[in-house]
């Protein structure tokens, strides 16, 4: 059931991508080109935050600098974002909410783009989507971009028994497009690349060259 509320005390509104002032202070640096990289997939749907106090980005920095950069190259418009009339960028922002000091504007922004990681990962749960996602989707896999050393350290907390087909020698091992068939055949340009991991219950075989 949807409820209108008159006065909503936060609200998304469109505004141009020129608008979106960052903060004079941003600790947190951002791999642009992975963020434009999912933008440029599945659209914006993280939007940026507004302080109504300051009139600047609370949260989504990264996300600024990559629709901008995004424009500049040229790309198409992603998902999200509307065209105004004269071709810029209108981007959805989250607004309603004001700190009352600088310090609270830092402190809270510090605290949306470090909390959200804290909890960690289900290793069991994510190395089942990992491998759903090798299997089935590789684009969407290659693009969670995660490297190989997190995999591996992953996978090193999985009990080969708690997931499915655990223990099971009668299935082949599953391979990623484009990998070897056994981790000890390298191709010319593997040198020096870190071995493959392979997944406890059912051998298939996690590779990245990030």
């Amino acid at each position: 059931m949807t409820e209108t509320i008159a006065a909503p005390p936060r609200f998304i509104t469109y505004i141009p991508l020129t608008d979106l002032t960052p903060a004079p202070r941003n600790p947190k640096r951002h791999e642009l080109e992975l963020i434009i990289a999912s933008i440029d997939m599945h659209g914006l749907v993280e939007i940026p935050v507004v302080d109504e106090r300051t009139q600047q980005t609370l949260h989504g920095h990264g996300r600024r600098e990559s629709l901008i950069e995004m424009q500049a190259r040229g790309m198409r418009e992603p998902s999200g974002v509307v065209i105004d009339d004269d071709g810029g960028w209108l981007v959805p922002v989250l607004r309603g909410w004001s700190s009352r000091n600088d310090a609270e504007a830092e402190a809270l922004a510090i605290k949306l783009n470090r909390l959200p990681g804290e909890g960690g990962w289900d290793p069991r749960e994510l190395a089942e989507v990992l491998e759903d996602l090798a299997t089935n989707e590789a684009a969407l896999f290659d693009s969670l971009a995660i490297p190989h050393d997190e995999i591996d350290k992953l996978l090193g907390q999985v009990d080969p028994e708690t997931l499915p087909g655990g223990g099971r020698e009668d299935e082949p091992p599953l391979h990623l497009p484009g990998t070897p068939e056994r981790s000890d055949e390298l191709s010319a340009d593997d040198e020096g690349r870190a071995p493959h991991t392979t997944c406890p219950a059912c051998g298939h075989l996690f590779t990245s060259s990030r």
